[in-house]
């Protein structure tokens, strides 16, 4: 008589089980997915350079126009700056999901993925990520946009990375949040427009450029209690010192919720585009 065959054996000769065979296509699709926006980014270099220009026009602004009249608020004022200029370009960089899904739904590219055999998630997920891969690339610009106008990291190589990291968890939730956007109007110029009314009031009512204490009153409950404030504190904190646990943990917080929300949201607008 033979013995028993033992449950991991079992496990083994049957394969993977359906939820990893599930996770594994939505990875593989995924990554098909973002590596075709990432192609069609890399066939027009020009957009990637233009993209570039707002943030770098801001950086040189506010260091050289409005910096010396806000100098004595924090120190450094460029060091202050910074990483409020991190997060402002992820925020305007995540944009791009809005436009991008909106011109693939006008194009009928959305059709055409719906009709093949994929995982239906992955559309909107290889988006997102192909945008997350092109936030990257513009980081990476402004910190060495930063550098050259005399930005330094006050904490370690270690805290600016961490920070790196966190903002394009950042980048990553709002890319969710723009990408519904952009299925929902399905035209590239309507859902341009339709991002600034959100980016503008969340980006520029907040700690990115000037403390907050130097707002008025009414406005400074609203810049203290949003995820773009609590990104940048938390990105400060890792490149310039000072407590960084509950920053951190409220940016965490509010990254992954926008994630947790926004995610589900975008993926339901797809699978019932008519």
């Amino acid at each position: 008589m033979t013995s028993a065959t033992a449950p991991s054996d079992l496990a083994a000769a049957l394969g993977p089980t359906p939820r990893l065979e599930r996770l594994r296509w939505l990875a593989d699709d995924t990554l098909t997915i973002a590596w075709r926006f990432l192609a069609s980014m890399v066939r027009m270099p020009e957009s990637i350079v233009f993209s570039a220009i707002q943030p770098m026009l801001l950086v040189l602004l506010f260091r050289y126009v409005f910096g010396g009249a806000i100098a004595g608020v924090h120190g450094s004022y460029v060091d202050f700056l910074m990483p409020g200029i991190f997060v402002q370009t992820v925020s305007f960089g995540a944009m791009v999901s809005a436009i991008g899904m909106a011109e693939d739904l006008q194009k009928g590219v959305i059709e055409r993925f719906r009709a093949l055999p994929m995982a239906r998630s992955a559309v909107v997920t290889g988006r997102t990520v192909s945008d997350l891969t092109r936030n990257v690339f513009s980081v990476a610009l402004m910190t060495a946009l930063g550098f050259a106008v005399g930005f330094r990291v006050q904490t370690s190589a270690l805290g600016f990375l961490a920070g790196f990291g966190l903002l394009l968890l950042f980048s990553w939730a709002l890319s969710w949040g723009f990408a519904l956007v952009g299925l929902l109007v399905r035209n590239p110029e309507t859902a341009q427009l339709a991002t600034i009314p959100i980016l503008l009031p969340f980006t520029f009512a907040s700690s990115a450029f000037v403390p907050v204490g130097s707002m008025p009153g009414w406005l400074q409950a609203f810049a203290k209690n949003q995820p773009v404030s609590a990104v940048v504190d938390a990105c400060r904190a890792l490149m310039d010192g000072g407590p960084t646990e509950t920053h951190v943990l409220v940016a965490l917080a509010w990254s992954f919720g926008l994630v947790a929300v926004l995610a589900p949201l975008a993926v339901r607008r797809y699978t019932r585009i008519a």
